[in-house]
């Protein structure tokens, strides 16, 4: 067991598990179930990320995500920030509004659709993004460190693999 953010990792279930999954198999067993594992995972990590965000500026885990992916797609729109963030339209309007009170974020009228709006980061919000990258690469690098680099790599690779199969969107799927 390798310690992450100074706390030791414990695995759950019974085990890694191998095998492909069967439709066919009578056991279920919610702890090895990818979906559970995944969420689990993902509750984790943020948990991780979102704490140290809170303490050293004092942002909830979806107003770093807002900041980052406008930090990068400067102009994006509220339903962009959506679509790359897998958060939902609310959430992501919320995280908006309080980085716009708060003097990190600016929302300006689309010159194209005047009823949709695109956000840019302010000078402030540059700023805190700035500050904020290393820590994310530093928190990134000890979750990394409690595997070996053949098994980042292959986790990087099987998530790729995954997010390209399965569309955030359902109806997008149904429609195949």
């Amino acid at each position: 067991m390798r310690k992450i953010d100074g706390r030791t990792g414990t695995r759950r279930g019974s085990g890694p598990r191998t095998e492909r999954p069967s439709a066919e198999d009578a056991t279920f067993n919610l702890e090895t179930f990818l979906p559970h594992q995944l969420a689990a995972s993902a509750v984790r990590v943020s948990r991780l990320f979102g704490r140290h965000y809170a303490d050293h500026h004092e942002l909830s885990l979806p107003e770093w995500q807002v900041i980052a992916i406008v930090g990068r797609h400067a102009g994006t729109s509220p339903s962009g920030v959506s679509e790359r963030s897998a958060m939902d339209k609310v959430k992501v309007s919320r995280a908006a509004a309080s980085l716009v009170k708060r003097g990190l974020l600016k929302q300006v009228q689309d010159p194209d659709d005047g009823r949709a709006r695109r956000l840019h980061l302010t000078k402030r919000g540059e700023t805190m993004l700035r500050d904020l990258v290393p820590l994310a690469r530093r928190l990134e690098t000890e979750v990394a460190g409690s595997m070996s680099r053949q098994e980042w790599a292959a986790l990087r690779q099987a998530l790729d693999r995954i997010n390209d199969a399965i569309p955030l969107d359902p109806a997008e799927r149904d429609a195949k």
